[in-house]
């Protein structure tokens, strides 16, 4: 959205080559140690140990938020996991999984240092017993999350601090269409049918918009636990043997995919620079005042205090 660019300053043009530089740069800092600094045409830093290192090796999955196929294919050419906004319908959802894994196969060139691939769908939620209670409990909050995304991204005209986009949306919800059991509102049994079309489409997994607009909290956590109680185990249970056959099924394309990358090369020991205490600097170059000589002089001393107790020395008598 320009409100996002613009107030960085950010150039529409260009702002996916800057993404790329970045984004591939960021996940050499997780990795390398140190990292060695890189000149890019948007991004640049000197070499650094970026810590801490992420606990994931060699460091989390990542992902990108896609709202059109062309996204999707940019996700999968650099192995990592699309996370869709579109809220397509499962047959759509089929051709978007189907162009994700065939150019993941064919052309992937990782810009981490591990792939994820991966397609996620967004889509609404609220679960209840009753339908028609939770259509009434969640259907304005997910319709509104997608007005306020089409206000900011498509059509809309904002004036910072005066624009009401819930007043906006109140004006043109007689318009809007309904959302039910296609977008995860409905009982469990709906919920159940509609998951089963998007896991038969390939879809890996599905995340829940649950609190946009003015959904209670409180109808939140109901709905989540209705869910975990009766929703998902069905998928839970299938969930370890279809990620092992898929593991299986990608295992070759992963490892071209990996022989394509192009690796930062790391430094050698004799070329990492090495960088000198700026008080120090200042003092050798003849330029520090008395009360830095002084700090400097206490500093050097310090440095030489004996760091163990002599009180735990061995055969000290104890007190």
């Amino acid at each position: 959205a320009i409100l996002e660019l613009g107030g960085f300053g950010v150039n529409v043009d260009e702002k996916r080559a800057m993404w790329t530089e970045t984004v591939e740069q960021c996940l050499n800092m997780m990795v390398m140690n140190p990292y060695p600094g890189f000149e890019g045409k948007y991004f640049s830093m000197p070499c650094r140990n970026i810590v801490p290192k992420p606990m994931q090796k060699p460091h989390p999955p990542v992902w990108v938020a896609c709202s059109n196929r062309e996204t999707i294919k940019m996700a999968a050419r650099l192995g990592i996991g699309a996370l869709t906004f579109a809220f397509v319908d499962p047959a759509e959802a089929r051709q978007w999984v189907d162009d994700y894994y065939r150019i993941f196969k064919e052309e992937c060139v990782p810009i981490g240092h591990a792939v994820n691939p991966n397609v996620a769908m967004v889509s609404g939620f609220s679960v209840h017993a009753d339908a028609t209670e939770a259509q009434r409990r969640g259907e304005d909050g997910f319709r509104f999350f997608g007005y306020a995304l089409a206000h900011h991204y498509i059509f809309g005209e904002h004036r910072p601090g005066r624009t009401d986009i819930w007043a906006d949306f109140e004006r043109a919800r007689p318009a809007l269409p309904a959302a039910g059991a296609n977008r995860c509102i409905g009982t469990p049994d709906d919920l159940r049918q509609h998951l089963r079309t998007f896991e038969a489409a390939g879809v890996d997994q599905v995340a829940f918009i649950q609190q946009g607009g003015r959904n209670k909290h409180a109808h939140i956590c109901e709905a989540l636990e209705l869910f975990a109680r009766e929703v998902m185990p069905e998928f839970k249970a299938r969930a370890a043997e279809r990620e092992a056959r898929k593991a299986a099924e990608l295992a070759p394309y992963i490892a071209k995919a990996m022989a394509r990358r192009r690796s930062m090369p790391p430094l050698a020991d004799g070329e990492i620079p090495t960088f000198v205490a700026l008080g120090r600097k200042i003092a050798a170059e003849g330029k520090a005042t008395e009360q830095q000589k002084l700090n400097q002089k206490r500093w050097a001393e310090a440095a030489q205090v004996v760091l163990n107790d002599p009180a735990k020395k061995t055969g000290a008598a104890a007190e």
